[in-house]
């Protein structure tokens, strides 16, 4: 199969502005395709920060059941692995002569699949697709799982077919030319694309283009993943491409924001409403994506429909409030249990009560605003019962960690003190505030925003969402780490599969943050359902001076913008809302605000705000009068680890001979003796190695090794001989991409550890692993990739304390494990 370690490129670049190029004309073909050709019309101005090819396209007409349309997308970038073999001088006609792998680049990432025409007879070929730069492979279960195959044909076209739907993620496909007799015309190789007809209703802009991208990228994940009839959770097909009622939260609160498609996600709450998908806090989240929609449409008429629904979801979390039945998931963060492996101890359970508190709150309110006083006094009831319970220990907050302190701080019942205290134990380290799971990274943000830390919050839009980008994101990501930027080689790398699997790079449960800027950044916020009355309180801090958008309404785009520098702002209010806007007056002394050209009245807010209220409907200039510099609050702060990258050393010399180098106070050697049999030297300071999760690790040991130089020397005194066995991953089992060597240490000094990984086979394996504190699961090191490990190596860091060692399959048949050794 194509490596491209192996590749020698040439490029050609078809287009070099990072603007997304817009749909082509459909090329005639043989091919039937399953959806009628786009139908929209560009309208408006190009977006240069989107990665969306439809930004500026529209549909007259929307409809919630509208079918999919199809759209075609070509490549922007060729290389050929034969540098002699192709000419890539004509993008539409390449001319190939000899076998080789040709990769193309169509910019961002597509939901669709691959074609191609060749009129030549006699060439064999295959076809792959990836939405990162290698061919992708994914997990069994998958209808094929290795994104690789022979495309089918139709007259002189070809198609990639990998499932019975078509589409998958594609930002890279690849035509491997096996044989053929002589020279081959390729032409027009492509993407055909599908989208469920949406329109940009909401947009967002600030002089920070990295924010103004992440907007537009969290829109454009959950475009991509609008299907006929409900929101899809991902856009490759792993065998879990379905509807999940939680990851719906986050996706339909960016649709709200972006698009303003009410009647879709109606339908979509009406699809998810039966469905929890097994999973407590889902069921909550359900409920908080109906008042979201409440909130922006005003449609009491379903939420009335669906009332009794939300209430048997309320009453089911007070009724185990006490006694919690199994969570089975709260989010990927090793801190939450890493996904479906461990989620039943304190930290997620606090964080689901704290989630159940805040929710019974915010259904409380929303009833007592549709009249249904009955309601909300019950739910304030529920929620007052247990905050009172709570605060039986005055310092309740103490024993929380980020996550039960977000959904605390989230649920809206902290006094001043305690939100102090909440925002100083757990919000202030700007690592450990970086949830692996950009989902949960969105909890985070409400809750920093809740707390007034923005500065914060935008710190954490940057390492979150802003490393994504700079790791070459056009979508954004089911999990994360901002230092898988320090172990890529190249923009696209193939990321590190985990305990969520096979990682995908568009997940909508990744787009909250769309519309947390148009909330918070922008600050364009109903104040009662339906927009009948609405804020606007930019929150400009860090660098940011300048801020402008829309969001939309049942009534209309509520529009507004702020320049400080210029010391204007504008404010569009739809017929039938009013509202209010504010200016903050950070190092101003604010003398005269005009509303359209006269003065008008404003109050200070208790944070520093000059506050207009009551602007009826219409399109509206502001502008003010100030003396002094505009200062926004700016934090410095670093992502700072416990055990940084110096700390880690790598040594592809000494192979098996690891006697006078490693293991002075004691080693394990992995099924050195036949598969599952360790030999094992317990430092004494080490109290025990446990394998979590043990049922989910492989064991090898490979019994032709003996004369291997990789192979270890025995451990035994005056034994010369070798051996060599591992412990890997179980690829392709859906989450067992993961194994976990936990090492509970007797006290706090530091040691070092060095692992040693083999790939025997010479397989390709590319592996990454991290290190966590084993008490607080806390991060403690940058992921560290280990490459290349086909003659073995030891990759060697320094510890103190107990500590909870993630071996994590990157690429090849799993990863592996030779042996770990104490000094």
């Amino acid at each position: 199969m194509y490596t491209p370690t192996r590749l020698t490129a040439i490029a050609l670049l078809f287009a070099t502005s990072l603007q997304a190029q817009p749909p082509q004309r459909m090329v005639r073909s043989q091919i039937p395709e399953p959806y009628p050709v786009l139908t929209a019309t560009p309208s408006g101005e190009a977006v240069p920060e989107s990665p969306d090819p439809l930004v500026r396209y529209c549909w007259t007409k929307v409809s919630p059941d509208d079918g999919l349309e199809i759209y075609t997308v070509y490549p922007r970038q060729a290389t050929a692995s034969n540098p002699e073999a192709a000419d890539l001088g004509d993008p539409r006609r390449i001319t190939v002569s000899d076998a080789c792998d040709l990769m193309f680049d169509f910019g961002q990432v597509n939901a669709g699949w691959l074609e191609f025409d060749c009129d030549t007879p006699d060439v064999a070929f295959e076809a792959s697709i990836s939405e990162f730069n290698e061919p992708a492979v994914f997990n069994a279960g998958s209808e094929h799982p290795v994104k690789t195959a022979v495309p089918a044909r139709y007259g002189n076209s070809f198609r990639l077919e990998l499932n019975r739907e078509l589409y998958e993620g594609v930002r890279f496909g690849w035509i491997h030319v096996r044989s053929l007799r002589k020279p081959a015309v390729i032409r027009n190789v492509r993407l055909v694309c599908q989208t469920k007809p949406v329109n940009y209703e909401g947009w967002f802009d600030c002089n920070d283009p990295q924010l103004t991208r992440i907007w537009y990228t969290g829109a454009y994940t959950v475009r991509l993943n609008l299907l006929k009839d409900y929101f899809g959770a991902i856009l490759m097909e792993r065998s879990d491409r379905h509807s999940w009622t939680g990851d719906a939260y986050t996706a339909q609160a960016a649709a709200l924001a972006a698009f303003g498609n009410f009647p879709f996600i109606r339908k979509n709450l009406l699809y998810t409403s039966t469905q929890d998908n097994g999973i407590a806090s889902y069921s909550l989240y359900w409920v908080l994506s109906l008042l979201d929609y409440y909130n922006y449409t005003g449609d009491a008429e379903t939420l009335a429909l669906l009332t009794e629904n939300a209430c048997r979801k309320l009453d089911a979390a007070y009724d185990h409030y006490d006694t919690l039945p199994r969570l089975w998931f709260y989010g990927w963060d090793e801190r939450l249990g890493a996904g479906f492996e461990a989620p039943d101890f304190r930290e997620p359970q606090t964080a689901y009560r704290m989630l159940a508190i805040g929710t019974w709150r915010q259904f409380a309110a929303a009833m007592r605003q549709a009249g249904n006083r009955e309601l909300a006094g019950k739910y304030e009831r529920y929620a007052d019962e247990k905050t009172e319970a709570l605060r039986r220990n005055p310092r309740w907050y103490e024993g929380l960690g980020l996550f039960a302190a977000t959904d605390a701080a989230n649920a809206g019942f902290a006094t001043p003190a305690e939100r102090e205290a909440l925002l100083a134990r757990n919000f202030s380290d700007r690592l450990q505030r970086v949830s692996y799971s950009p989902f949960n990274q969105y909890f985070v943000l409400q809750a920093l925003a809740s707390l007034g830390a923005y500065d914060r919050a935008l710190h954490t839009v940057d390492d979150c969402w802003g490393g994504q980008l700079r790791y070459g994101a056009t979508t954004f990501f089911e999990v994360f780490r901002p230092s898988w930027n320090d172990c890529k080689l190249s923009d696209n790398d193939a990321p590190v599969n985990n305990q969520c699997g096979y990682t995908s790079l568009t997940h909508p449960w990744s787009a909250g943050v769309t519309k947390w800027l148009s909330e918070e950044v922008l600050g364009i916020k109903p104040q009662l359902p339906g927009f009948v009355r609405f804020a606007v309180k930019p929150r400009l801090v860090g660098s940011l001076t300048r801020v402008e958008g829309g969001v939309p309404t049942p009534r209309g785009i509520a529009r507004a913008s702020l320049d400080m520098t210029a010391r204007r702002g504008s404010l569009t209010v739809p017929e039938g809302s009013e509202a209010e806007f504010c200016i903050p007056a950070d190092g101003l002394r604010i003398g005269t605000i005009y509303l359209d050209g006269k003065p008008c009245a404003a109050d200070l807010t208790d944070d520093g705000y000059y506050r207009i209220s009551g602007i009826g409907a219409g399109r509206h200039a502001i502008r003010f009068d100030a003396e002094g510099e505009f200062r926004p609050l700016q934090t410095q702060e670093e992502i700072a680890y416990r055990i940084p990258a110096e700390k880690f050393s790598e040594d592809a010399a000494t192979q098996g001979d690891w006697q006078d180098k490693y293991g002075s106070q004691g080693y394990v050697l992995f099924s050195y003796d036949t598969a599952g049999a360790h030999r094992v030297k317990q430092p004494d300071r080490i109290r025990s190695i446990v394998y979590a999760n043990y049922d989910r690790m492989g064991h090898v040991h490979y019994a032709d090794a003996a004369g291997d130089p990789r192979a270890l020397r025995s451990d035994r005194r005056g034994d010369g001989s070798r051996s060599l066995g591992a412990i890997v991953t179980r690829d392709p089992i859906a989450c067992w991409q993961v194994m976990t060597v936990d090492l509970d240490a007797r006290d706090t000094q530091p040691y070092r550890i060095s692992l040693y990984f083999a790939d025997y086979e010479r397989a390709g394996r590319r592996s990454a692993f991290e290190v966590f504190d084993l008490r607080t699961k806390e991060l403690l090191a940058p992921v560290y990739m280990v490459r290349d490990y086909g003659e073995g190596k030891y990759v060697t860091f320094e510890a103190s304390g107990s500590v909870r060692i993630r071996i994590c399959q990157v690429r090849g048949p799993n990863a592996a494990c030779s042996g770990i050794f104490f000094d």
